[in-house]
């Protein structure tokens, strides 16, 4: 704002200011000066918020109190008087802006463009006007007793009802004003006002009409009966119909007519012989008027305000579920479908659409997974609407619309309804591609291992023809190294061919899921070290150390079991520094439902900051020649665990080296014989 513009402001705002001061002095109800009205409290308020960041601001500060004063002398009061009013002016319109600022900073007058909204405003409003009333009031009341030695408690009472209640109805007018002009302009006002239909125009001119009418007819009623009660029927009307804006105008003609005939000794007031009390009870029923009017106004300003959010935020929700990949139905204790998005019908052949009835398994060809029907009872939204979640299951879909058939994950969640009833909320995920990536890779991996037990058969062929041909020649010195290796490698040979087996057997299942079945971990870990130690033998390297503690079986897949150990083992004894004799210490204990090992060695540990890292897809920690590797192994071991529903994690030895920790269901039936 330039400082022209803003000098031009304080100048029309004290204009302002003094006129309503004018009009104030000139409403006594007698002699001693008891004014029914106090306009020049809500134009103090007004202008200290429309000037609460011009550069003239300290001007401001200056001319109200000057203005208040000068009027007052020029209406014949008395020095000390209008120096205490001056001060009181300057000290209500301050306190005002300050408690407003600090309860509601985003109105217009509080420092931001917002106008009143919400009920809640209006009390922000009412609070403000109040505590500034009584600041003001404070020290108006230390003038008039400077000035004649005592200030009436009922001249206090009506100094505060009259400066509240013309804050309240000329602060709430001067905020909706203040908010329109800065945020939109006057000429967005009108084009509003354009675009209202004729109908709402004469529904607008009849109300106000009517209104005025009935409360002229209350005031100018010559046998002053007490009907004032009946009047706020038609402000509440009045609220309920028509805008925010117009509840204003209609509260300022409403203390307009009560204030002017209460003056002319007219209405349901005139009979109060008492002026200070007559003009506390025009205050109080004017205000009454204002609150009542903006409380219902500004509720129903907020309803709409809440229920138009509501509708943009339910077609955002709307447009988000429509573009989602993945198929969602609602479907209610009926079995209508109260939603779902386009997905839905294209993953299930394009067979269901919003107000349908949900079919049976075999309206929609519905397969388990194995190729055998889903029977009726099965389905998961039946399961959900009888209170049960189901999280997982996999089908198969083939019908007209996809008769190449489609595989899809289905997760179901009931929700209760108020009635005790449950409505389901079903999730279908298209796997199809996963089924076939997975065919694929099975195929694969079933062609390779089938392929490497020929090479294999040849070994022990050859190996035990060897052995038969070394064990009939005479006594030699090497004969018996001779033999220890040739079973070394025969033992070598009958691990890999064991684990061809499993692999083979695990590679060509139809699920490529674990299959838990309770293990010896005992066993298996023996296995695993054994054949780790023969295989450092056979390189020529030191032969590793173990020290074996308890091991509690476990529910698992015997085959990823004994891949997961294997790789674990191998890495902490691959990781060791040179001349150095590996030492792992493998333990577990049961906590409940979980088994947790322990793997640690004394190697040469893990690189600060990749402790989570190295479970990565080609992480390697350690990128010298010296150890090489795919980085694959520890992320295979993270999936294998992920896969049996435990975590996995790495951390520093405290004795040096590392220490491997993961978690594996526990058995909760006799063990098998490791595979």
């Amino acid at each position: 704002m330039s400082y022209r513009l803003a000098l031009a402001r304080t100048v029309l705002f004290a204009l302002l200011f003094g006129t309503a001061v004018y009009i104030g002095r000139r409403s006594a109800l007698d002699h001693a000066g008891t004014s029914l009205v106090w306009p020049a409290a809500g134009v103090g308020a007004i202008w200290f918020c429309a000037q609460r960041f011009a550069r003239t601001k300290w001007l401001d500060f200056v001319v109200l109190p000057v203005v208040l004063a000068a009027v007052m002398l020029a209406t014949d009061a008395h020095p000390a008087q209008a120096a205490g009013y001056g001060v009181a002016g300057f000290v209500q319109a301050s306190v005002f802006g300050v408690l407003l600022s600090r309860w509601r900073p985003g109105l217009w007058g509080g420092g931001g463009t917002e106008p009143m909204r919400a009920p809640r405003d209006l009390w922000a409003l009412l609070g403000a006007a109040f505590g500034a009333s009584v600041c003001g009031c404070a020290v108006g009341s230390l003038g008039e007793w400077l000035d004649k030695g005592r200030y009436p408690l009922e001249l206090v009472v009506l100094s505060l009802a009259r400066n509240t209640a013309s804050i309240l109805i000329i602060g709430s007018a001067g905020m909706f004003a203040g908010a329109a002009l800065s945020r939109w302009g006057s000429w967005r006002l009108r084009l509003r006002l354009a675009g209202t239909s004729h109908w709402r125009i004469l529904e607008y001119v009849g109300i106000v009409a009517c209104t005025t009418g009935a409360y002229l007819a209350g005031f100018a009623y010559e046998d002053r009966l007490p009907l004032s009660f009946a009047l706020l029927g038609w402000t509440v009307l009045v609220a309920t119909r028509l805008s925010s804006p117009f509840v204003l105008l209609h509260n300022s003609v409403v203390g307009a007519i009560a204030v002017q005939y209460t003056l002319g000794g007219s209405g349901p007031f005139a009979d109060v012989q008492d002026s200070a009390v007559r003009a506390v009870i025009v205050q109080l029923f004017v205000a009454l008027v204002c609150v009542v009017g903006l409380a219902l106004a500004l509720g129903r300003d907020e309803r709409r305000h809440l229920h138009n959010q509501l509708a943009r935020e339910k077609d955002l929700l709307r447009a988000i579920i429509d573009s989602m990949a993945d198929g969602l139905a609602v479907i209610e204790p009926d079995g209508r479908v109260s939603l779902r998005n386009p997905a839905v019908s294209t993953l299930l052949g394009g067979v269901t659409s919003p107000g349908d009835r949900m079919a049976g398994a075999g309206f929609y060809g519905l397969y388990h997974v194995d190729g055998t029907p889903v029977p009726d009872n099965d389905l998961a939204y039946l399961r959900a609407l009888a209170g049960q979640d189901v999280h997982g299951v996999e089908m198969l879909v083939r019908n007209s619309g996809v008769p190449e058939g489609r595989f899809v994950k289905v997760n179901a969640t009931a929700l209760l309804r108020p009635d005790g009833s449950h409505r389901a909320v079903v999730l279908f995920h298209d796997v199809t591609a996963e089924h076939r990536h997975r065919d694929e890779l099975t195929n694969f991996a079933g062609v390779v291992a089938h392929d490497l037990l020929n090479p294999l058969a040849g070994v022990d062929g050859w190996t035990s023809a060897v052995h038969e041909s070394v064990a009939a020649a005479p006594p030699h010195p090497s004969l018996e190294q001779a033999l220890d290796d040739l079973d070394r490698l025969s033992r070598t040979s009958a691990r890999m061919r064991g684990l061809i087996d499993g692999l083979l057997a695990y590679t060509t299942a139809r699920q490529a899921t674990a299959s838990p079945v309770p293990v010896d971990t005992v066993e298996l870990v023996a296995d695993v070290t054994s054949a780790r130690a023969d295989a450092a033998v056979a390189a020529g390297k030191v032969e590793p150390k173990f020290s074996i503690g308890v091991l509690p079986p476990v529910a698992a897949d015997p085959v990823l079991l004994r891949q997961l150990l294997d790789n674990l083992i191998g890495n902490a004894i691959k990781y060791t520094a040179p001349g150095v004799t590996p030492f792992l210490t493998i333990d577990a204990h049961r906590a409940g439902d979980l088994v947790t090992f322990t793997i640690a060695d004394n190697g040469i540990g893990i690189p600060q900051g990749q402790h989570a890292a190295i479970f990565g897809n080609f992480h390697r920690a350690h990128t010298s020649s010296t150890f090489l590797g795919t980085g694959l192994g520890l992320a295979i071991c993270q999936r294998i665990v992920e896969r049996h529903g435990g975590t996995i994690s790495a951390s520093d030895n405290p004795g040096g080296g590392s220490c491997f920790t993961f978690t594996l269901p526990a058995a909760t039936v006799p063990v098998l014989a490791p595979a």
